[in-house]
């Protein structure tokens, strides 16, 4: 990336942050812009890409506190209207660009407000990478782009861990080249131009400018002949599957991170990390509380009354569950060891809840029965509310 483009662009608006932001903040911005533009999720949209790719441009800046502490110090400077006057000299704003030589003599003499050093030296080191005198420190090897993706799981699936095949259309390393760009059986040279650097300095006046070299587009070297298959590049949009095992008690909205199963890096560095957004599939009878299962059973008013062994499903089968005599509609009954494998081995526990069924319909034998047992019942335990009933009558 150009200074030009450094001075151009606000990363901090690309992200929807402010310059005060913190390194987690930024990273929590990207990852939700990056999740929304995503090209998966807008197929087609070629604005979306366009976000994506501004995104994760700011991101690579704005992560790294070095370029990071660059790029504001430029954006500083340039926005400052310190570099720019009128045609008069009078210093009012929108005037045109001013000869640095004017101010500082055009000489490599010092400057107070720089602690002493020459502009010149100043802006050497902004532009080419913290190096005073305008020498371009060399490009080292660039880690990859982090991937994100999403996948939907089944319930039981989450509670037990599962392996599946995930398959992923992304860039990757040229198979052909092994990402050297170069034909089967030739190597890349050092650029003559930029001798491996990857940037070349030019004077401007008292401007020492440093850039990506034209010759070798930054990468160091030239590749004379370039490989049949990426012609040149390195890399290659390939389809990967990979099998990736989510571990037992994965939860809804959990992201898994897979270092080094990202985008491959540049001249050899590093790849980035793929970081699977994970979606549970509800399940029509269990429902999930931490590491315990829920679960609501119908029961009779005859079986909550006498009592009744229940035969219930598990995740791993059924069980067998004594509800004792008496059991109020509501009362939770607990299997443990029945929920979800934590990862020290031990496992929560199901909650079953039993819902005394009220019947819409009775027989006429039915209803008989009812109203014997009526009368023969006392009645519900009410004095607390009576009491408060006569006195609001």
């Amino acid at each position: 990336m150009s200074s030009k483009d450094w001075i151009e662009k606000d990363f901090y608006a690309v992200l929807g942050v402010d310059k005060a932001a913190s390194a987690d903040d930024i990273k929590k911005a990207y990852r939700k812009v990056a999740r929304e533009s995503h090209p998966d999720h807008n197929p087609g949209d070629p604005k979306a890409e366009e976000r994506f790719k501004a995104a994760s441009e700011a991101y690579n800046v704005l992560s790294d506190s070095g370029r990071r502490r660059e790029y504001d110090e430029m954006r500083s400077l340039f926005g400052s209207g310190a570099f720019r006057r009128n045609a008069r000299g009078g210093g009012q704003p929108g005037g045109m660009p001013f000869d640095v030589s004017d101010m500082f003599g055009g000489g490599g003499g010092g400057d107070r407000r720089f602690g002493g050093a020459g502009f010149q030296d100043l802006f050497s080191s902004i532009f080419s990478g913290g190096q005073a005198g305008g020498q371009a420190a060399p490009r080292g090897p660039a880690r990859g782009r982090d991937v994100e993706t999403e996948v939907a799981l089944d319930f039981g699936d989450a509670v037990r861990g599962v392996t599946l095949p995930l398959t992923l259309r992304a860039p990757g390393v040229c198979d052909t080249c092994h990402g050297n760009g170069a034909k089967p059986g030739t190597q890349p040279r050092t650029c003559p131009v930029c001798h491996g650097a990857g940037v070349t300095t030019r004077n401007q006046g008292s401007f020492s400018f440093s850039e990506p070299c034209r010759n070798c587009q930054g990468v160091g070297t030239v590749v004379e002949e370039k490989c049949p298959e990426c012609h040149g590049s390195g890399g290659v949009t390939k389809t990967r599957t990979m099998n990736v095992r989510f571990p037992a008690g994965v939860a809804d909205g959990q992201r898994i991170r897979l270092a080094g199963r990202g985008e491959p890096g540049e001249r050899g560095g590093p790849a980035g990390d793929l970081f699977v957004h994970v979606k549970v599939r509800p399940d029509e009878l269990f429902g999930r509380t931490g590491d315990d299962l829920t679960l609501t059973v119908p029961v009779t008013f005859a079986e909550a009354v006498l009592g009744t062994d229940l035969r219930v499903p598990t995740l791993d089968g059924a069980m067998t569950l004594r509800v004792p005599p008496g059991t109020p509609s509501g009362r939770v009954l607990r299997a443990r060891g029945k929920g979800v494998v934590r990862r020290d081995g031990q496992a929560g526990d199901l909650l079953v809840t039993l819902d005394v069924v009220v019947p819409a319909r009775l027989s006429d034998e039915a209803r008989t029965a009812l109203e014997s047992f009526a009368e023969q019942t006392p009645p519900a335990a009410r004095e607390h509310l009576d009491a408060r009933v006569r006195r609001v009558s």
